[in-house]
């Protein structure tokens, strides 16, 4: 008999690497990395041409990065062309925003599946500690690096 598992740093990174795994894996058929997933993505749902410097302290709050390896995948992006600098500013390419809306269209075919048959109530559940549990984090990880 198994026991359904209590929350914990655990379960939390068990299931955020097996989730990574699986965007990884669609990211390298298109040359892609995760952290250039996660910048390439903030460009492309922007409205307008993205500050760089905003950008990167965007990444780095989101992955907890080292600032100059942001900006090392911000220059491989444009090396890609998948981004152009104008000015102090990025804007998506078209050949950027065709990387990204296919691998965000094929990850959300398989996010699909891995949370099909999941009660919402669960989810919204799961949403409100995941959420709770990141914030005490950064506010952990706030108060070490002071």
């Amino acid at each position: 008999m198994t026991t359904t598992p209590t929350v914990n740093g655990r379960v939390i990174g068990l299931a955020h690497y097996a989730g990574r795994a699986v965007l990884e894996t669609v990211l390298a058929r298109y040359g892609a990395t995760f952290q250039q997933s996660v910048t390439l993505r903030l460009v492309a749902v922007a409205e307008a041409p993205v500050e760089r410097n905003a950008l990167v302290a965007q990444v780095v709050g989101s992955l907890k990065a080292d600032p100059a390896d942001v900006h090392g995948v911000v220059d491989e992006l444009i090396d890609k062309g998948l981004l152009e600098p104008a000015a102090t500013q990025l804007r998506i390419t078209d050949a950027g925003r065709k990387v990204y809306e296919t691998t965000t269209a094929e990850t959300g075919e398989i996010s699909a599946r891995i949370y099909a048959g999941i009660p919402a109530e669960d989810l919204a559940v799961a949403g409100r500690v995941l959420a709770l549990v990141t914030e005490r984090a950064d506010a952990e990880l706030a108060a070490m690096t002071k």
